[in-house]
C-alpha cells in the first residue's frame, strides 16, 4: 500500500473522529452551577445525541466506506440548513452562520467524500 492509499484510507477516519469530539464539545454546556447533578447528566446526555449518531455512522463508514460516505454526506447536506436557520436567527449574520456552517456541516460533507474515494480505491486496489 503506498503512502496515498495509506492517506486515503485514514483521513476520513481521523478526520471524522475530530469532527465528533469538536461537536460533542458543545456538550459541556449542559454543566451549570446550581443545577442538581442528575439534571446536569441527564442535560449532558441529550446533547451527546448528536454525537452518538454520528458514531454509529462512522462504524458504519468503517465497515462498509461507500454507505458510510454516502450517509455522511447527506447527513452534512440535510442538517446544513437546520444549522443555518438556528444560526441566523440567533445572530441575524449570514457571515457568520456561514462561518458555522463551514465548521460543523461541511467537515461531514467531506468525510463522506472521502469514504466514498477510499472505497473505489480499497476495489481499484483488489
Amino acid at each position: 500500500m503506498t503512502t496515498k492509499e495509506k492517506v486515503i484510507l485514514w483521513l476520513p477516519r481521523l478526520l471524522c473522529i475530530g469532527a465528533i469530539l469538536f461537536v460533542s464539545m458543545f456538550a459541556l454546556d449542559a454543566f451549570e452551577p446550581g443545577m442538581p447533578f442528575g439534571q446536569q447528566i441527564l442535560n449532558f446526555t441529550m446533547h451527546l445525541i448528536p454525537s452518538f449518531v454520528l458514531l454509529l455512522l462512522l462504524w458504519i463508514a468503517w465497515e462498509k466506506p461507500y454507505l458510510g460516505g454516502i450517509l455522511f454526506a447527506v447527513a452534512g447536506i440535510v442538517m446544513s440548513p437546520f444549522v443555518y436557520t438556528l444560526n441566523y436567527i440567533r445572530t441575524h449574520s449570514i457571515w457568520i452562520s456561514s462561518s458555522i456552517i463551514l465548521m460543523i456541516t461541511v467537515p461531514f460533507i467531506v468525510v463522506g467524500i472521502l469514504f466514498i474515494m477510499s472505497h473505489f480505491q480499497n476495489r481499484r486496489r483488489k
